[in-house]
């Protein structure tokens, strides 16, 4: 087993933005006449897709609302985001993102990302911090039918990225994820990856009891010694042949 390719989360390993989301789920509440909570959101949309965050939140109020107006409700949510991050100077993107891409870059391994968030939030996003060309493939939110814990988000980055890179043949072991939320890590861990934790948006005590490496920075990450243990674990006979 080698290591193959790094897929990224988004929202709070890539950019730090959950603040700004919490407040557009709230506004959305506060115009459907419905009360936020600050540890709901947590509780409910950490890590999550926006259509799962609010479908719930809206359940526990007593609010079913149907398929077309749930759409609308992410489409006004999405515009304001993209409003927004127009009035920012500048991105709150993650020290040490670039420093990692830079490592990952020279060590010839392709990128993804794969998010809850919608595709043309993490597009604007990628391209507008200059970055958007070191990620050969996008998972979003959009793209799949469930979200995180579910798996499904990574299973197919990998395979999109085998489809762009035929010779690659990746499996999912052979990735690392870098997340920073539970439901994520379980995600990523359901396809069989390891996975970097990493204490933006946790505590590191409680991402370091579900990942396989936790840091507190992303510029802690040390990415030859993670290819190492990749090497070594495929040399590592198998207990049950023991």
């Amino acid at each position: 087993m080698t290591l193959k390719a790094v897929l990224f989360d988004f929202n709070g390993v890539i950019i730090n933005d959950e603040a700004i989301h919490q407040q557009l789920v709230e506004e959305i509440l506060l115009q459907e006449n419905l009360r936020p909570s600050s540890d709901e959101y947590r509780e409910v949309c950490l890590g999550r897709s926006d259509r799962i965050c609010l479908t719930e939140l809206l359940k526990r109020r007593g609010r079913f609302v149907t398929e077309s107006y749930l759409t609308q409700l992410i489409t006004r949510k999405a515009q304001a985001y993209e409003q927004k991050l127009q009035m920012l100077e500048k991105l709150p993107i993650y020290p040490g993102v670039e420093d990692l891409i830079f490592q990952i870059r020279a060590a010839q391994l392709p990128m993804g990302v794969v998010s809850g968030a919608l595709r043309c939030e993490v597009e604007l996003v990628l391209n507008r911090a200059g970055i958007a060309q070191h990620f050969a493939v996008i998972v979003g939110g959009d793209d799949i039918k469930v979200s995180k814990p579910e798996p499904d988000g990574y299973l197919l980055a990998v395979e999109r990225l085998n489809l762009k890179y035929p010779n690659l043949k990746a499996q999912a072991s052979d990735c690392l994820a870098i997340e920073d939320t539970p439901a994520g890590i379980t995600a990523a861990k359901r396809t069989g990856m390891q996975v970097v934790g990493v204490a933006n948006t946790y505590p590191f005590h409680m991402l370091q009891r579900q990942a396989n490496w936790t840091v507190d920075y992303l510029h802690d990450i040390e990415l030859d010694r993670v290819r190492d243990i990749y090497v070594r674990r495929e040399h590592q006979p198998d207990a049950r042949k023991c």
